[in-house]
């Protein structure tokens, strides 16, 4: 019969487990610090040598990294999927700017229609108080924040869709996006008729989820990503016609 005896777990294989979901399913985040040896072992009800000879697994694996005098952290490198050459490569044409946007248009509003059907009450309530931040920070007029709020509250829309690698990779395109990698965001926030859009499409993207329904999630997600392509389009029509602009000016003070 194909039995084997059953083995205690270890201790330290347990808090391994433990860590590894928390960081499969985004709680833990790369970059983030854990707590101190003492408060993880008395939270997670282990002792340190148990902690100790967990840590150094899942620090075999490449999961956590300890900084000399600062403590233990997820490593960095989970937050990015890209090799440093693809990122420059994406950095330097127009092309790849919106191709990343015809893509997170296809899996942010894949994303939308699963959290209002999968999201529990408190992944939707998250949601809705990242909007109410948003709404808060418009008065302020700091582009800074609002770009800040924006993606935090994209990402929670991923969060609450349940897919971890979904939630994974999208995390590393942000990531790419925060860096100005594909575009400026800032720029979105600073013209008053573009932050007005983009203020009512989060309402009705956030609307769509609080109501639960799924096919006007997913559109109130594809409708803001258009106007963002479009907004984009007229953007670099516009450096365009001023680098012309400018080459006409100098050619008339050359003459």
């Amino acid at each position: 019969m194909p039995f084997s005896q059953v083995q205690p777990e270890k201790l330290s294989a347990a808090v391994v487990s433990q860590i590894e979901l928390l960081i499969l399913r985004g709680i833990l985040r790369p970059g983030e610090r854990l707590p101190s040896e003492r408060e993880l072992s008395e939270r997670l009800g282990v002792s340190r040598p148990s902690l100790r000879e967990a840590v150094a697994e899942l620090q075999e694996r490449g999961l956590l990294t300890s900084r000399a005098g600062a403590g233990i952290y997820v490593t960095e490198v989970l937050g990015s999927a890209f090799s440093e050459a693809l990122i420059q490569l994406f950095a330097g044409h127009d092309e790849a700017v919106f191709d990343y946007l015809s893509f997170r248009r296809d899996m942010e509003g894949l994303a939308a229609e699963r959290a209002a059907e999968h999201g529990t009450d408190t992944d939707l309530q998250v949601i809705a108080e990242l909007y109410a931040k948003m709404e808060a920070a418009h008065g302020k007029r700091n582009p800074n924040e609002e770009a800040r709020l924006d993606a935090d509250f994209h990402l929670a829309i991923i969060e609450a869709s349940h897919n971890v690698i979904m939630l994974h990779m999208m995390r590393s395109m942000y990531q790419l996006l925060r860096e100005g990698v594909f575009y400026n965001r800032q720029i979105m926030f600073k013209q008053r008729t573009t932050r007005e859009a983009l203020l009512d499409q989060h309402r009705a993207i956030n609307d769509a989820l609080q109501a639960r329904d799924p096919q006007a999630a997913r559109k109130a997600v594809e409708q803001h990503l258009s106007y963002v392509e479009t907004a984009l389009h007229a953007d670099r029509r516009t450096e365009a016609n001023e680098s012309i602009a400018r080459q006409r000016l100098e050619r008339e003070k050359a003459r």
